[in-house]
């Protein structure tokens, strides 16, 4: 990857709805080897997809609650079946594995404190493998969803590109 690469993964980080052409106009490229260049890093994985970033409290969802999952043991048959089952609740924005404990740290989006107690009622304490869930409920979110931080190959961090 090089330097383009990396100026034209930072300013679709920014806005994914550049057309090709204010992109190729931003770096400094024809419109078409730009093209070229965004269509290879969608077609190696660096580019995973494009979206829109949802305010929660818009949609009803603005009640977030941290939780701090550890499992009854850490065996592959207990992994696998807590991974297929979180996947599948809608209302678990993230699930991340953790090394140590607790084993996994959930990100859950609900209306309000009756919602996120049904859905812990009925859904997360149901959840295979489970020995322990802690709630925290967040009080605020400072950042969401930055930007992948990009360096060039000589490990300086770059903020705009050049």
């Amino acid at each position: 990857m090089d330097r383009l690469d990396r100026e034209i993964l930072m300013l679709l980080q920014r806005d994914g709805r550049l057309s090709n052409a204010e992109l190729a106009r931003r770096i400094r490229l024809s419109p078409t080897p730009t093209l070229r260049r965004v269509k290879a890093l969608e077609a190696t994985g660096v580019i995973t997809g494009y979206h829109a970033q949802v305010d929660l409290d818009a949609v009803d969802r603005g009640f977030q609650v941290l939780v701090w999952v550890d499992l009854v043991a850490s065996t592959t048959d207990y992994i696998e079946a807590f991974e297929e089952a979180v996947v599948d609740i809608d209302d678990v924005m993230e699930a991340h594995r953790l090394f140590g404990q607790p084993d996994y740290l959930l990100k859950v989006a609900v209306r309000d404190a009756a919602a996120y107690e049904h859905l812990y009622t009925t859904t997360l304490s149901a959840l295979p493998g489970i020995r322990r869930a802690l709630s925290q409920i967040a009080m605020k979110t400072v950042k969401h969803g930055g930007a992948v931080p990009l360096r060039s190959q000589h490990g300086e961090s770059r903020d705009r590109p050049a």
